[in-house]
């Protein structure tokens, strides 16, 4: 305000003397009475400006000093007079001067204007994170998706199979079906368990041998259960080529288990550990396979086959054996001949002039009697 004040008094006084030296010739003399009423009329205005607000003050300062050029000018023109160079001058001062003080101004709002910018982007930036907080949370939920499938592909037990096998199996190998019946739900739960638990490829070779010999065994119990009564697993159309299995998102056949998954595991005993619910088949085993006695128990199963004289008969000169030595052959003969593969589990061992002949497969079911 005072700066402003100043300003239009040393305008004033410019004026003022501006209007009091001596023209040179009697053309540049102003006219007296105009220029004592420009005089009055900047006196009242600086009067006026002494009680307004900056911003009415302002806005008058700069009509003022606006007026002042005009005033010459107008009564220069009247008279057809030039306006003098010294009156520029000086008329541009003041207006550059009050231009300048109005740009400080502005410059002193932009600066205001300017450190407020970085409040401003952080507010926006909390706007934008709360819009988008949504985000975060659909990434915790697939991250517990993920958890959750990780959690129910774990190793399934066969707890629930080994209390069943114990309760309806003999030491045989012999199936009460007629009371499995009553065990039916518990059955398929327990086939659900390995259907939702499909082995992964971080699964132990043991682990995955367990996990398909059981759910054969167990899915073709289910099968004689869910067609019972039957004299053979043959009297049930495609036993072994219907896709009643799951495993995972899949419907496989036993076939496809026993075929494309067991055989492919480079693992011949597999071949008496699976039953296919016949009397000349390997025994079912009144005991769940597991991972950490897969070796042993291949091994008792496979000993138990070759010397079971229901199955294979042994002589000095002859062999009788199983049709299962015949249809997987090469399965037994990888390392050696076949005769050398069974004599590893006999303590008396064919010789090389033992002649070898196989025994008609009894399809009956293998149920107790």
């Amino acid at each position: 305000m005072t700066m402003k004040l100043t300003a239009l008094v040393y305008s004033l006084f410019i004026f003022i003397s501006c209007a009091n030296r001596t023209p040179k010739t009697a053309q540049e003399t102003p006219n007296p009475e105009t220029t004592q009423e420009a005089k009055v009329a900047l006196i009242e205005e600086a009067e006026v400006l002494q009680d307004s607000p900056v911003i009415d003050a302002d806005k008058k300062m700069e009509d003022a000093v606006s007026q002042t050029p005009e005033i010459v000018v107008a009564n220069n023109t009247e008279r057809n007079e030039e306006v003098s160079p010294l009156q520029k001058t000086e008329t541009e001062v003041v207006k550059t001067e009050m231009q300048e003080e109005k740009n400080a101004t502005d410059r002193t709002i932009g600066v205001e204007v300017a450190d407020n910018i970085p409040e401003a982007e952080a507010a926006t930036e909390a706007l934008v994170e709360e819009t988008t907080s949504v985000t975060p949370i659909k990434e915790e939920k697939s991250i517990a998706e993920v958890k959750e499938e990780s959690t129910m592909a774990k190793i399934p037990s066969h707890t629930a199979w080994d209390q069943l096998l114990k309760r309806y199996v003999d030491n045989a190998g012999n199936v009460d079906y007629k009371s499995f019946k009553n065990s039916s739900a518990e059955l398929s739960a327990y086939l659900d368990v390995l259907a939702k638990n499909k082995p992964k490829s971080d699964w132990s070779k043991n682990e995955k041998l367990a996990y398909y010999i059981n759910l054969y065994n167990a899915a073709t119990v289910k099968l004689i259960l869910d067609n019972y009564p039957t004299k053979s697993i043959k009297d049930i159309s495609r036993p072994w080529g219907k896709d009643i299995v799951k495993i995972g998102d899949d419907l496989v056949s036993l076939g496809h288990i026993e075929h494309k998954i067991l055989r492919k595991m480079n693992e011949p005993r597999i071949h008496f550990a699976i039953n296919c619910a016949s009397y000349s088949c390997p025994k079912l085993v009144n005991k769940a396979f597991t991972a950490s006695g897969m070796s042993a128990q291949l091994e008792a199963a496979t000993k138990d086959f070759v010397n079971d004289t229901t199955r294979n008969q042994f002589s000095a000169s002859e062999a009788k054996l199983s049709e299962i030595f015949k249809w997987y052959k090469g399965d037994f003969t990888d390392k050696g001949s076949l005769k050398d593969y069974i004599n590893n589990y006999l303590s008396t061992p064919m010789t090389a002039s033992t002649k070898i002949k196989y025994l008609k497969y009894d399809w009956n079911l293998n149920e107790k009697r």
